[in-house]
């Protein structure tokens, strides 16, 4: 009888956040060697013994010293590194952060449900904003069920910032502002914005204490539709998000200065649930090419999203959708797990509304008009220039590989994350005829609020195997043990790094608690050879794997002479997003992706003629 009625209590999304442990700090020693080991397949042997020596000095001296103090801001905090994390890492650096930070991806639906198709754009639209909204309401009742790693809950903080959250410039620094409440907590935001060609609306999503039905939500956007279509194209305000972010800061000030009422608005905005972007171009997809999709998502029209916005829904043309995000207040498994669901809902309705076509008289939504003078419409034209240059400058390339996928690398018991990482770096290797510095995100959410550390791949063990898959005198079998030699280590410090024992962060750590007490910077940090293993972020190839569902992201490479590789592993198939810039002549995402390719088909067959 107990059990049938600890069955019928469901779990909260947020029952666990207060018994959570906290972030641990790793010891010194550990992560100083296993630093060492990350720099060594990128050091000659001279380089190799200077940074071990510069290693030896700094955990004798300077850095014993930060060691204890970064052990005493642990005691005080669950988390001594979330807010510097936030800082360094999303709110300090001043580069544009719509086309070099957020996160964008081709939206789900397009297997089953919903390819391409004219004319259906708005009908599609209210149907996936509904399911959108059901979305946020089984946050805000807390029924969405706690992620877990097996038994283990994780943290769920992260979804507090899918919606009514916004980043806020600052000439220095950008702060978040989040509104989102639960029903516990009080009354939340409910009103949407809508954006379409230059212009802003905004409606309330609940009406007499429901949700807008899709109908309803229908008439909504078919307004705001109407209300543009044949009129001249509005001012844009949108585009100062992708300035640079001091530029942005001081517009915004501007803006507020000039009409009271400009605060108003943007008040409005920050607060709303999130974006509905009317988009008119038409993207071209298949479920096996989403380059134009994925494109248009990270770098398409900068009037009709508002940067900063946790979430911004795109929609097409010719119904396809996709999304961009703002990476600051949460990382990319949030939207993945909305998408998924969305993608489910969706499919299981068969793509229709099952509902009630009756339409409540709900007021129109209503035009946000800025007032604006000749220095913002300056300030709006160059933050446009500046976009779409550097838009112009990305190249996407987003394939699906169908040769196989996860069910046939789990039939050879290896694990499918590591084969699409050494893949990688194979593809990598083979194209540069030298290592690639990797980043690839470990997650830490077993710990509270925890997010991410990185995981690096490019290991000794996976440069050993990749010279001898380049060395025609090495036979098979020797291929084979150096290829399962990569992985085991690869495993090894990924399960590590979701233990919170990575040494990334921890550097990172020892580096700002160096800055905040006045030190000059330790010698560590100025040795060639960190920036060049990816310290710092300097990473060539910065990676993630976005799931095992239908889901998929992109974003733009790290550094300039780099690649973003972003990729989802099926059971048939694996879809890759990789980006590069077009003005590095050493880098194209469509030769790596030709050399990725080789690189899944060489690793299966060694796997396969090895069991023999």
């Amino acid at each position: 009888m107990d059990n049938n009625l600890s069955e019928t209590v469901p779990e909260r999304t947020f029952q666990y956040q207060n018994s959570l442990p906290s972030l641990p700090v790793p010891s010194l020693e550990t992560s100083l060697s296993k630093y060492l080991n990350a720099v060594c397949p990128f050091a000659s042997d001279e380089e190799f013994k200077a940074t071990a020596d510069i290693v030896r000095k700094f955990q004798d001296g300077v850095g014993k010293e930060l060691h204890q103090k970064l052990l005493q801001r642990a005691r005080t905090r669950r988390n001594w590194l979330e807010e510097w994390w936030l800082d360094t890492a999303y709110l300090e650096p001043r580069i544009p952060s719509q086309l070099n930070v957020n996160f964008a991806g081709p939206g789900a639906y397009l297997e089953h449900c919903w390819p391409a198709e004219e004319g259906t754009q708005l009908e599609r639209a209210s149907i996936s904003t509904w399911h959108t909204l059901q979305y946020w309401n089984l946050i805000r009742t807390e029924r969405i069920h706690p992620q877990k790693a097996g038994k283990i809950p994780l943290d769920m903080d992260q979804f507090r910032m899918l919606f009514c959250t916004c980043k806020v410039p600052g000439v220095k620094k950008d702060t978040i502002r989040n509104y989102f409440k639960t029903e516990s907590e009080g009354p939340c935001p409910s009103h949407l914005l809508v954006m379409c060609r230059g212009r802003i609306f905004t409606f309330d999503a609940v009406h007499d204490g429901q949700i807008l039905t899709p109908p309803e939500l229908l008439r909504q956007l078919s307004y705001v539709k109407q209300c543009c279509e044949g009129e001249p194209v509005g001012e844009g305000v949108a585009a100062l998000t992708t300035d640079e972010r001091t530029r942005w800061a001081q517009a915004r000030e501007h803006l507020i200065s000039i009409d009271p009422h400009n605060n108003t608005i943007l008040e409005t905005i920050q607060s709303c649930l999130f974006v509905v972007s009317l988009d008119e171009v038409k993207p071209y997809s298949t479920a096996e090419n989403y380059s134009n999709l994925t494109m248009e998502a990270l770098a398409g029209d900068p009037t009709i999203r508002w940067g900063d916005k946790s979430y911004n829904s795109l929609v097409f043309g010719n119904g396809t959708f996709a999304s961009n995000c703002d990476h600051a207040p949460y990382d990319a498994m949030v939207i993945v797990s909305m998408c998924w669901y969305l993608d489910q809902q969706i499919k299981a309705a068969g793509g229709k509304w099952q509902g009630s076509d009756a339409v409540r008289p709900v007021p129109h939504p209503e035009e946000l008009v800025f007032t604006v003078d000749e220095k913002i419409q300056s300030a709006i034209s160059h933050a446009k220039q500046q976009y779409l240059e550097a838009a112009q400058d990305l190249q996407i390339v987003c394939y699906a590989f169908t040769g196989f996928g996860k069910a046939d690398i789990r039939q050879k018991k290896l694990h499918p994350d590591t084969f699409v990482q050494l893949a990688m770096q194979l593809a990598y290797y083979r194209i540069h005829k030298r290592p690639g510095s990797c980043y690839e995100t470990a997650m830490t959410r077993k710990y509270y609020h925890g997010r991410t550390d990185t995981m690096r791949p490019c290991t000794q063990e996976a440069v050993n195997w990749c010279k001898a898959m380049m060395d025609p005198t090495c036979d098979a079998d020797t291929k084979r043990k150096a290829m399962l030699h990569a992985f085991t280590k690869h495993n090894k410090l990924m399960g590590e790094a979701q233990e919170g024992k990575g040494f990334d962060r921890h550097l990172l750590g020892l580096y700002l608690i160096a800055k905040e007490e006045g030190h000059p910077t330790p010698e560590l940090f100025t040795d060639p050879l960190y920036a060049k293993s990816g310290g710092g972020g300097n990473f060539v190839l910065s990676s993630s794997l976005v799931g095992y569902t239908t889901i998929l992201g992109a974003v733009a490479p790290m550094v300039h002479h780099g690649y973003g590789f972003f990729y989802r592993i099926r059971d048939d198939r694996i879809v890759i997003s990789m980006s590069a810039w077009k003005s590095c002549h050493e880098t194209d995402a469509a030769i790596l992706f030709n050399s990725f390719s080789s690189s899944l088909h060489q690793m299966l067959h060694l796997a396969t003629t090895s069991q023999l």
